[in-house]
Order: C-alpha cells, then structure tokens, then sequence
C-alpha cells in the first residue's frame, strides 16, 4: 500500500510537472486573466441576470477590451507617432540648458532682497548650464529609451489580448472554478475554508482597485492640469503619468518636471500653478484613493504596498504591479488572522 502510495504521488507530480511546462509561456497571461476575472466578477453577476452567461463574458470581454488594450493602444501609437517630436524636443531643450541664461531686469529692481535673488539667479543658472553639458551626450540614449518603454507597451498589449480571451473562459467556468477552489481549501483547512475564501477575495480587490483606481484617478487629474497650464501633449504625458503612478510618489515624476519647464519658459506663474495643483489634487488623489480602496479589503501598511509594488516589478515585470501587493497583502491577513486565533484560543486556555 505504502508502494502504491509513493507510485501515485510520484506521478501526480510529474503530470503536475508536465502541466506547468505546458502552460509556463502563458503564465503571466493567465495570472493577468485570473486577477481581471475576480476584480470584476461582481459586475459580471450583475450582467448575468439579464443575458445567457455565455453572452455576458463576451460584453465583459469586449468591455474590458474598451476599457483597457483601447487606450493602451491609443497610448502607445501617439507615443510612437510624437517620438520624433520628442526625441527633437528633448535636444533642444538640452542645448537650451546648456546657454547661459541673463538675469531678469526685474529681479535685480525688487527692493531689500534684489540684489542677492539676481546673484542666486546667476549662480544658479551657471549651474543649469553645467547640467546641460553634463546631459547633451546622453540625449540619444534618453531618446532610445524612451523608444524601448514603447516597444515593450506595444508587446505587452499582445500579452494583454491573450489575457483577455483567457478571462473569457475564467468568466464562462468561473462558478465551477470557484467550487474546485472552495474544495481544496476544505481539504487542507477545513470549515475555515469559507472565512479564507472572504479574507483573500477582500485582499485582492481591495488592493488592485486601489492601485489601479489612484493610476487612473491621477492620470486624469495630471491631463487636467497639463492641458490648463498649457504643457505640450498634455493626453500622452497623462498616460505616462498613469502607468507611473502604480508606482510609490510615480506622478510627480510627470508634473513635476513639466512645472519646472514652464518656469524655464519664463511662464513662473503657470509653473507655480502646475506645482501647486499636483501637490493638492494630483497627490491628494494617493493618499485619499488608494488607501480607502485598499482599507476595504485589508489594512495593509504602505511600507508593505512599496515593497510588494517594487518587489513584484523587480521579479514578476508588469505583472507584479498588481502581484506583488496582493501576495504581500494576502499573506500579511493570513498572518494577521493566524495570530488573532492563536491569541483567543491561548485566552480561552487561560479562563
């Protein structure tokens, strides 16, 4: 029997083995598919009473489509199609930091304090010239970066497509998926299966909306104000801003910058506006978004949302924006809660 035993398991971890081979190209596919599918099974409840379930994963799909490799694409063939304006805006603003720039007339007449702002003036723009000659031998490089990133968000739009016509099926089988799922867990940890399922399902929405509503939240809000400051391409900075906004402090890397080359402009007023409202609004949006969003789901520690979201980039690539805080955040609760029964059951012992 013990023979047997051994046999059998052997073999289930070689077909184990063999499945994974098989479906390892498609991984992050099927990962990005699973994560879609559960965040939005909710909506997908809601459509299926009043359609065949069939026909309400094709709408989510399509839907999904819309809502996602759309603008992705738009995204990606403006970026493509401004590429060489960018590349030429990017030298030229290089060449221009590499001038020496003459101290306003005005700033020398202030009374009190003109004097030592217009020697600042002149110290600091000596300085800016330095850094301008430091940076003109890397502008190619800057430009062929910039490129790669585009490369790279056009190849993950094919991934983004495969993981959509998985979610298609995830949508189709989700309940018996769910029921295959609900059983292992019974088997391993028995009536406590029902309160995992609730605790882990909390997690991973609450964290991927959080991360994923503040990205698109700020994105908006950073069109909004490039558009009103008058910053060139003020839809595809916004994107940027977006998909960098997944990241810890990711948007002020758009506005700030554009703030300071309005100031360089000689527009000061517009760039102390542009500085002002990504402080208020742009930055607001993290701290009031994500955290609402994530606290339904978990109280997860930002420290634990930095590491998991640069942690998951670091190991996982794309996937691991949503990834690694979710794993982070699901192991966190887990420990959380094992501890929290550990505690009442000592408590018990001692009564």
């Amino acid at each position: 029997m013990t023979t047997e035993r051994i046999m059998l398991g052997l073999l289930l971890l070689g077909v184990a083995y063999g499945c994974g081979v098989v479906l390892w190209p498609f991984l992050s596919a099927i990962l990005w598919g699973a994560i879609l599918t559960f965040t939005t099974w909710p909506l997908f409840k809601r459509l299926r009473r009043h359609m065949r379930p069939s026909l309400a994963a094709v709408v989510m799909m399509v839907g999904s489509a819309i809502a996602i490799v759309m603008p992705l694409a738009l995204l990606t063939s403006t970026g493509i199609a401004d590429l060489p304006l960018i590349i030429g805006g990017i030298n030229t603003e290089i060449e221009a930091l590499g001038r020496t720039h003459p101290t306003p007339s005005w700033l020398a007449s202030l009374p009190a304090f003109g004097p030592q702002l217009s020697n600042a003036y002149l110290h600091w723009s000596h300085d800016v010239r330095g850094l301008g000659e430091a940076l003109h031998p890397y502008a190619g490089q800057i430009a062929r970066y910039a490129l790669k990133a585009l490369m790279q968000m056009a190849s993950g739009l094919a991934e983004l497509v495969m993981a959509l016509f998985i979610a298609l099926f995830f949508w189709i089988s989700g309940d018996s998926l769910g029921r295959v799922i609900k059983a292992v867990l019974t088997r391993i940890t028995g009536t406590y299966a029902d309160r995992l399922i609730t605790i882990i399902g909390g997690v991973i929405r609450g964290t991927v909306y959080g991360i994923l509503g503040t990205a698109i939240v700020q994105g908006v809000l950073t069109s909004i104000g490039l558009f009103i400051s008058g910053v060139p391409a003020p839809v595809l900075l916004g994107g940027v801003a977006a998909f960098v906004a997944v990241f810890p402090v990711g948007a002020p890397l758009v506005w700030a910058p554009a703030a300071i080359w309005l100031a360089l402009h000689h527009h000061l007023g517009w760039g102390l506006f542009l500085a002002g409202y990504g402080i208020v609004f742009i930055s607001g949006a993290d701290h009031i978004i994500r955290p609402a969003f994530i606290a339904r789901g978990a109280q997860l520690p930002y420290l634990l949302t930095v590491l998991g979201v640069l942690g998951g980039v670091v190991t996982l690539g794309g996937l691991g924006i949503f990834l690694g805080p979710v794993l982070l955040g699901v192991g966190y609760t887990l420990t959380t809660e094992f501890a929290r029964g550990a505690y009442q059951t000592e408590k018990k012992l001692v009564q």
